[in-house]
C-alpha cells in the first residue's frame, strides 16, 4: 500500500504497533532503524491527512445563511 492509499487510521494503527515493538527492546539495531524510518514516514502521512481534514472542516462550516468559509479553531 502506498502513502497515497493509506488512511489516517491505518497509519496510526501501524505507528502504534511499531512503538510497541520498539518499546519491547528485542529488535536489532537495523530493525529498530528501519522501524524508525517507517515511523517518520507514517507520522508525515498522518500530519498530511490531518491538514487535509482541517482544510475540509474550515471550508464547510454551516452558518445561518448557508455554508461559509471559516478558519478552523
Amino acid at each position: 500500500m502506498t502513502d497515497e492509499q493509506i488512511t489516517f487510521e491505518q497509519a496510526l494503527a501501524r505507528l502504534e504497533e511499531m512503538v510497541s515493538r520498539l518499546e519491547a527492546g528485542n529488535l536489532s539495531l537495523e530493525e529498530s532503524i528501519a522501524l524508525f524510518e517507517e515511523g517518520m514516514r507514517l507520522a508525515q502521512v498522518c500530519g498530511t491527512r490531518l491538514d487535509e481534514a482541517e482544510l475540509r472542516v474550515s471550508q464547510l462550516v454551516a452558518g445561518p445563511d448557508g455554508y461559509r468559509v471559516e478558519p478552523f479553531a
